[in-house]
């Protein structure tokens, strides 16, 4: 099996995450993704965060495809960081081929992460193109750190069954939706967002 695993708050899911997903599931030669909602982001402000039962509906509902699976599964093995939640994974399915899947913007910030390095070494990585961020995102610190293990775009379907540290920068049509930008909408608009 060939799964990307795409983690997030999804505060709320949209149809840009599933763009994404789509994408990823095409280009990489991927037999599923699974959403994983976070119980929170520790590098985010968790004010506005809906409650995980509410958000892991919310993304059911706009993932609504046979091959996207929804979790919140982070919650019940208490894992508060990305590195622990693949390190989970890696244990209970060491047959699995897995690939991180994040968006552009957040490998501009990924040198932030707990444990980053390691992440890196655990699975190899697919990014996916954010309008914005493309030049950001490839001269950040952790794409620097990680230039010798990134692969060329049109070698991203061997991607899930490279050894890491490797990663592809995955270019094509850009969803400009964002969780922040539909989070404000809601909160401004006169009927309270539902």
């Amino acid at each position: 099996m060939r799964i990307g695993l795409y983690g997030g708050s999804f505060n709320p899911a949209h149809a840009g995450h599933r763009h994404v997903s789509e994408m990823a599931l095409k280009r990489l030669g991927l037999d599923r993704i699974w959403w994983i909602v976070t119980p929170g982001n520790p590098l985010k402000d968790t004010g506005e965060l809906a409650t995980t039962a509410m958000r892991v509906e919310e993304a059911r509902a706009v993932a609504d495809h046979p091959r996207i699976d929804v979790t919140a599964f982070e919650e019940e093995i208490g894992a508060r960081y990305t590195v622990d939640t693949l390190s989970y994974l890696k244990r209970r399915y060491p047959n699995v081929r897995f690939v991180w899947i994040m968006g552009a913007d957040n490998l501009a910030s990924f040198h932030r992460w707990r444990g980053w390095r390691r992440i890196a070494r655990m699975m190899p990585m697919a990014i996916i193109d954010r309008p914005g961020w493309t030049l950001k995102a490839t001269r950040s610190r952790s794409a620097v750190a990680l230039a010798k293990g990134r692969i060329a775009e049109a070698d991203a379907l061997a991607l899930p069954g490279l050894k890491p540290p490797a990663w592809a920068f995955l270019h094509g049509p850009r969803s400009h939706l964002s969780s922040t930008e539909l989070r404000r909408l809601r909160r401004t608009s006169p009927i309270g967002g539902r």
